[in-house]
């Protein structure tokens, strides 16, 4: 195994009022000419207070682009429209805006900063960015950001169920690194030690502290932001992704109407404790203490959608071994749904 070598972020910011810095960010980077991109229909003065922060330190937005849509060309029609002279791309908003201005990014070369309005999911610091290609989702490679932007009283004000996806998407982490090393054990999978131990240690920290203010989103971006590095150091996705996040992809596929990506692959990791009989408690308590279960039930899952995604979940990564891979557990998984009593209501 080879020495490892990663890019990480550079600048890190977390705290209230971050977004209103944003300039004196870029200043500090010399980052004089910029192009921001923005989701489309953010709420309130958000982008606003962006654009104030920038011009406000002589900052130049050399483009600015709402992001509606996350499709690969999509953002390559973008690449081939910005000036060749930008100094950096900051990507504003929730997971279309950050994928593309990170790919974006990653194609011209430049450094790119990360200003999540939500966190929902770790997509804000990692080596790849979610894109649609025909129809379907792909992870493509990217940079690491130069810089995360994370002001802790935007995310407060997003709604409660971005938070309840990024306890989800934290959660099953602990999942995947299990899989990862029962891959190890089984077909000599390589571990990265490091990897594994920094993934584990961001959900634990968030176990023991599972409040939602501004020290709890502090923690919760701090958490995501971690995995998105175990991921580059890793070189894979293997500190994130197990099979928890086999069935998530699976109901993405299956179900006409599939929800937040924490949301699935944190209740997905609930049931998948149960098969490698790992911390179910330990995630069970996070999830009465941060409202989880009751995000769910306010829009239940349909029973029969996670039944066939149990069923499709190993077709979804051949040679990526699970837990899944060792034998069918399509009927413990639906037995568990149906008895459980913290399920109840959670599918119908």
């Amino acid at each position: 195994m080879k020495p490892t070598s990663v890019e990480i972020p550079t600048l890190v910011r977390m705290k209230a009022g971050a977004l209103d810095r944003l300039g004196i960010y870029c200043r500090r980077g010399n980052f004089q000419r910029v192009v921001l991109l923005i989701s489309s229909g953010l709420p309130g003065t958000i982008p606003e207070r962006a654009q104030f922060a920038l011009v406000g330190q002589q900052v130049e937005i050399m483009r600015w682009c709402e992001v509606g849509s996350s499709t690969y060309e999509h953002a390559q029609a973008i690449f081939q429209s910005l000036p060749t002279n930008t100094s950096a791309l900051i990507g504003l908003g929730g997971g279309k805006a950050l994928d593309v201005a990170k790919y974006v990014s990653f194609l011209m070369r430049l450094p790119y900063i990360a200003v999540p309005t939500s966190l929902s999911n770790d997509g804000f610091c990692s080596p790849q960015s979610s894109l649609e290609m025909r129809g379907a989702r792909r992870s493509l490679p990217s940079a690491m950001p130069y810089g995360v932007v994370v002001d802790t009283e935007v995310c407060f004000q997003s709604p409660q169920v971005l938070w309840c996806a990024g306890i989800g998407d934290s959660v099953a982490k602990i999942r995947a690194v299990f899989d990862w090393k029962l891959a190890f054990h089984a077909r000599g999978t390589l571990v990265n030690d490091f990897a594994a131990l920094l993934s584990d240690a961001t959900v634990f920290q968030l176990m023991a502290n599972p409040r939602r203010d501004l020290a709890g989103i502090r923690l919760l971006a701090t958490a995501l932001m971690l995995n998105g590095v175990a991921m580059e150091i890793a070189g894979s996705s293997r500190p994130a992704s197990g099979s928890e996040h086999l069935i998530s992809h699976a109901l993405d596929a299956i179900s006409a109407r599939p929800r937040l990506h924490g949301l699935q692959v944190g209740l997905a990791a609930y049931l998948i404790s149960q098969l490698q009989k790992h911390r179910t408690d330990s995630i069970a308590q996070l999830f009465d203490a941060t409202g989880f279960w009751e995000e769910i039930r306010r829009d239940p899952f349909s029973i029969a959608d996670w039944t066939a995604a149990f069923r499709a979940a190993l077709d979804i990564k051949p040679g990526f071994y699970t837990i899944l891979s060792e034998r069918d557990y399509t009927d413990d998984l639906a037995r568990i749904i149906q008895t459980d009593p913290r399920l109840k209501g959670l599918f119908i």
